[in-house]
């Protein structure tokens, strides 16, 4: 029996998320999803005369590809996805799986053979600049467990706050958008942190369900060479299946001097996958009403209620400061009071104080107010 949140879910994607039409193309790629996702997303995009084009993977398939296979055949795997994706409109990308680490014991040279032959032509260079696109994770009960909730009550909890009333939330977000664009300098403070940099020229990019589901952020990108300070995160995070806490790095003219984790090689290793991987290209403030704890899944977790978080690595070309690498990790640093608190400063003014937007033209942006 079909659950009529799946359709309700697909109606969003298509119709706010994608802006789909008629005669488009659109890829629909499913990882370690239930046939039933994929079959919503189909019959949405069918509705509005697009032409939906579905990938299945498996996280365990591609586990043992990138472990074994040779650089010539990721290479050859990133050609023909590329070719596809450059032959798309849309793009959405549903993930799930029971095991949210399953490619934590894949080798650095490995996945850094990956981020360079496939991912970066593929999303990077392709995707993420010529596609309308949208990615999701879909509820399992090891994400519930990550959450420390039920199954049946986080599953709720995922379709109420990926169908939630996002433009709405993109038109509060304008008033962001226009204070990042007039910032230069940036100062971010709180425990263990002490961070500035500029943002001047920079365009900010509203994020309301347009990319990301669930969504609530504003980004931008820091000059790249005027970070200046360090900065500790105190969200929990995965990369390349790799589980870190505590992460903290030391920024001189841009470039991250000292990082240190409780896995201090491994996130060494990934830092050095290229010159950019040390260099800054993001910049946001989260806002999403309903999302308060971390959960180890970046998609969730960048859009943390009084968060802000920088991504080491590649710059989105809409907000670009020219820094260009393989990598791209959003790490994330809750401010408000009960995470330690914290303040964000435009040009010497605070805008955000323990996580609640203080100047008059944000408090729009408030929990209470978007909820």
């Amino acid at each position: 029996m079909t659950d009529p949140r799946l359709d309700r879910l697909a109606e969003v994607i298509v119709h706010h998320s994608l802006r789909l039409a008629s005669g488009e193309t659109v890829l629909i790629e499913a990882i370690d999803v239930p046939e039933g996702v994929p079959a919503a997303l189909i019959r949405a995009a069918a509705a509005v005369g697009a032409r939906p084009l579905v990938s299945l993977k498996q996280n365990a398939v591609l586990r043992a590809l990138y472990r074994a296979a040779p650089d010539e055949a990721i290479a050859l795997a990133g050609e023909a996805e590329r070719f596809r994706m450059e032959r798309v409109q849309a793009y959405v990308a549903v993930r799930g799986g029971h095991n949210i680490t399953e490619l934590s014991d894949v080798p650095a040279d490995r996945l850094q053979a990956y981020q360079r032959h496939w991912w970066k032509p593929v999303h990077l260079e392709v995707r993420v600049p010529r596609t309308r696109w949208v990615v999701l994770r879909y509820p399992t009960a090891a994400m519930a467990q990550q959450a420390e909730m039920s199954t049946e009550a986080f599953t709720d909890f995922f379709f109420r706050v990926c169908t939630l009333d996002y433009g709405r939330m993109l038109q509060a977000t304008q008033a962001l958008k226009a204070r990042m664009e007039q910032t230069d300098r940036v100062h971010l403070t709180g425990p263990a942190t002490d961070l500035t940099f500029s943002i001047r020229g920079i365009p900010a990019v509203p994020c309301g369900g347009r990319r990301n589901l669930p969504d609530g952020e504003c980004f931008t990108a820091p000059l790249r060479e005027s970070v200046e300070g360090v900065i500790t995160f105190n969200a929990p995070t995965i990369y390349q299946g790799a589980p870190f806490t505590g992460v903290r790095l030391a920024f001189q003219r841009g470039r991250v001097v000292e990082a240190t984790a409780d896995k201090p090689e491994r996130l060494n290793a990934l830092l050095d996958t290229d010159p950019g991987a040390r260099f800054l290209g993001e910049f946001s403030l989260a806002f999403n009403p309903y999302i308060l704890q971390p959960m180890r899944d970046v998609l969730f977790d960048e859009k943390i209620a009084g968060s802000l978080h920088l991504a080491c690595g590649n710059a989105y070309q809409e907000a670009d400061n020219g820094n260009r690498s393989a990598v791209h990790w959003d790490l994330v640093l809750v401010q408000r009071a009960e995470w330690g608190g914290g303040e964000v400063a435009f040009d010497g003014q605070v805008i955000r104080k323990d996580g609640l937007f203080v100047a008059p033209d944000l408090v729009s942006l408030n929990p209470e107010n978007l909820a």
